[in-house]
Protein backbone atom coordinates (compact mmCIF):
# COMPACT_ATOMS: atom_id res chain seq x y z
CA UNK A 1 0.00 0.00 0.00
CA UNK A 2 2.66 2.22 0.15
CA UNK A 3 4.86 1.86 -2.47
CA UNK A 4 1.51 2.04 -4.53
CA UNK A 5 0.42 5.38 -2.72
CA UNK A 6 3.50 7.37 -4.31
CA UNK A 7 1.85 6.46 -7.28
CA UNK A 8 -1.49 6.41 -7.26
CA UNK A 9 -4.21 7.91 -4.89
CA UNK A 10 -7.62 5.53 -3.99
CA UNK A 11 -9.70 5.91 -1.01
CA UNK A 12 -10.58 2.14 -0.68
CA UNK A 13 -8.67 -1.14 -0.18
CA UNK A 14 -10.63 -3.96 -1.08
CA UNK A 15 -9.38 -7.42 0.34
CA UNK A 16 -10.04 -10.74 0.80
CA UNK A 17 -10.24 -12.40 4.18
CA UNK A 18 -6.17 -13.35 3.23
CA UNK A 19 -5.67 -9.65 4.48
CA UNK A 20 -8.19 -9.69 7.56
CA UNK A 21 -5.46 -8.57 10.14
CA UNK A 22 -5.23 -5.52 12.62
CA UNK A 23 -1.66 -4.16 11.59
CA UNK A 24 -3.40 -3.59 7.64
CA UNK A 25 -6.36 -2.09 8.43
CA UNK A 26 -4.36 0.38 10.59
CA UNK A 27 -2.07 0.92 7.55
CA UNK A 28 -4.78 1.62 5.73
CA UNK A 29 -6.04 3.84 7.80
CA UNK A 30 -2.64 5.82 7.89
CA UNK A 31 -2.83 6.41 4.46
CA UNK A 32 -6.12 8.02 4.94
CA UNK A 33 -8.29 5.08 2.82
CA UNK A 34 -11.52 3.08 3.58
CA UNK A 35 -10.69 -0.66 4.61
CA UNK A 36 -13.44 -2.94 2.88
CA UNK A 37 -11.59 -6.39 4.08
CA UNK A 38 -13.76 -9.90 3.85
CA UNK A 39 -14.11 -10.45 7.33
CA UNK A 40 -11.85 -14.09 8.22
CA UNK A 41 -13.89 -16.72 9.50
CA UNK A 42 -11.53 -17.72 12.05
CA UNK A 43 -11.28 -14.05 13.99
CA UNK A 44 -13.74 -13.52 16.44
CA UNK A 45 -14.69 -9.76 16.00
CA UNK A 46 -18.18 -8.47 17.32
CA UNK A 47 -21.05 -8.82 14.32
CA UNK A 48 -20.91 -4.88 14.06
CA UNK A 49 -17.36 -4.29 13.30
CA UNK A 50 -17.84 -7.00 10.34
CA UNK A 51 -21.23 -5.28 8.46
CA UNK A 52 -20.83 -3.85 5.27
CA UNK A 53 -22.98 -0.91 4.80
CA UNK A 54 -25.03 -1.44 1.49
CA UNK A 55 -22.73 1.02 -0.44
CA UNK A 56 -19.76 -0.43 0.94
CA UNK A 57 -21.05 -4.35 -0.17
CA UNK A 58 -21.58 -2.62 -3.99
CA UNK A 59 -17.99 -1.23 -3.80
CA UNK A 60 -16.55 -4.60 -2.82
CA UNK A 61 -18.73 -6.85 -5.12
CA UNK A 62 -17.05 -4.78 -8.14
CA UNK A 63 -13.67 -5.78 -6.48
CA UNK A 64 -15.07 -9.97 -7.98
CA UNK A 65 -15.81 -8.54 -11.32
CA UNK A 66 -12.29 -7.32 -11.66
CA UNK A 67 -10.61 -10.00 -10.13
CA UNK A 68 -12.78 -12.31 -12.91
CA UNK A 69 -11.13 -10.56 -15.36
CA UNK A 70 -7.61 -10.88 -13.91
CA UNK A 71 -7.91 -14.05 -14.03
CA UNK A 72 -9.63 -14.41 -17.61
CA UNK A 73 -6.56 -12.74 -19.19
CA UNK A 74 -4.28 -14.47 -17.34
CA UNK A 75 -5.92 -18.11 -18.30
CA UNK A 76 -7.20 -17.45 -21.40
CA UNK A 77 -5.35 -14.40 -23.07
CA UNK A 78 -1.32 -15.23 -22.01
CA UNK A 79 -1.13 -13.39 -19.46
CA UNK A 80 0.27 -16.34 -17.27
CA UNK A 81 3.41 -17.06 -18.39
CA UNK A 82 5.45 -14.57 -20.87
CA UNK A 83 8.61 -15.86 -22.54
CA UNK A 84 9.97 -12.12 -23.20
CA UNK A 85 12.46 -10.28 -21.76
CA UNK A 86 12.79 -6.52 -21.53
CA UNK A 87 9.61 -4.09 -20.12
CA UNK A 88 8.36 -2.97 -23.62
CA UNK A 89 7.88 -6.47 -24.97
CA UNK A 90 6.51 -7.49 -21.89
CA UNK A 91 3.69 -4.66 -21.80
CA UNK A 92 3.00 -5.05 -25.60
CA UNK A 93 2.38 -8.66 -24.87
CA UNK A 94 0.05 -8.26 -21.80
CA UNK A 95 -1.71 -4.98 -23.92
CA UNK A 96 -2.36 -7.40 -26.85
CA UNK A 97 -4.12 -9.88 -23.91
CA UNK A 98 -6.16 -6.82 -23.16
CA UNK A 99 -7.36 -5.75 -26.34
CA UNK A 100 -8.17 -9.69 -27.42
CA UNK A 101 -10.39 -9.55 -23.69
CA UNK A 102 -11.87 -6.86 -24.32
CA UNK A 103 -13.06 -7.31 -27.83
CA UNK A 104 -14.26 -10.77 -26.88
CA UNK A 105 -16.26 -9.51 -23.84
CA UNK A 106 -17.80 -6.89 -26.71
CA UNK A 107 -18.94 -10.08 -28.73
CA UNK A 108 -20.15 -11.84 -25.69
CA UNK A 109 -22.40 -8.40 -24.89
CA UNK A 110 -23.64 -8.02 -28.32
CA UNK A 111 -24.36 -11.74 -28.61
Amino acid sequence: MRMSAEHVRWQTDLMNSAYDANLIRAQSQKLGHEALIQPHPSHARPARENAFSAEQKQRFNKRTIVEQLNARLKDEFGGRLIYLRGASKIMAHLMFGVVALAVDQLLRLAG
